[in-house]
């Protein structure tokens, strides 16, 4: 196997362990068995199991491609749309790839060293690209003042619950709802708790 794609071959596993068992739990050997190869083989291309991590959180933020989408809604003169397109870019993403949102929930709950880097992979570009598009909107006259920062996190954590709840707790509380049915329920909640009244005539 090439040398790249022996590496893409470890982070693929290693991913796959990692969401399975949490970063803690799982070991170099585990890591090389799983991709056919020798410890020291596996280490002939990571230097340590830190060091894998760190290329699964690389590969997690270039799979995620929303780039184009802050380019596109960051020109967007509407806190709806904004809102919307976020809310489908997340829910569609995370229903797709369940292993990164255990990964996520793993990383937080053993309290691992790289907690904080798998949120800010995972979570804070988000968090912080919605955070800017609300302050932007509201220096235009369109919003409500509000704590932006606080609308910024809620509104993400609103929207990964939903994403979570869709994969883990499905129909745990009845009826399964579709992530176009979550939006279309809450996102406008928000639109209208930040849109500023309009004044006549416009």
């Amino acid at each position: 196997m090439e040398s790249e794609d022996r590496k893409h071959q470890i982070i693929q596993e290693a991913t796959r362990l990692f969401s399975q068992s949490g970063f803690d739990r799982v070991t170099i050997k585990h890591l090389a068995e799983a991709c056919g190869i020798t410890e020291p083989a596996l280490y002939r291309y990571f230097p340590s199991k830190d060091a894998i991590y760190d290329a699964v959180l690389d590969s997690i933020q270039a799979q995620m491609q929303y780039q184009e989408l802050f380019d596109r809604l960051a020109k967007e003169p509407e806190v709806g749309e904004i809102l919307f397109g976020l809310a489908r870019h997340i829910l569609g993403f995370f229903t797709a790839h369940r292993d990164l949102y255990r990964l996520l929930l793993y990383s937080t709950l053993s309290e691992h060293s790289k907690a904080k880097a798998v949120y800010l992979v995972i979570r804070g570009p988000f968090i912080f690209f919605l955070l800017n598009q609300l302050d932007r909107l509201a220096a235009a006259g369109k919003l409500k003042p509000k704590n932006y920062e606080i609308t910024a996190r809620c509104f993400v954590g609103m929207v990964f619950d939903c994403a979570l709840s869709s994969m883990l707790w499905r129909g745990y509380t009845g009826r399964t709802y579709e992530p176009e049915e979550i939006i279309a329920n809450n996102v406008p909640i928000f639109i209208d708790g930040l849109s500023a009244p309009k004044t006549p005539g416009t």
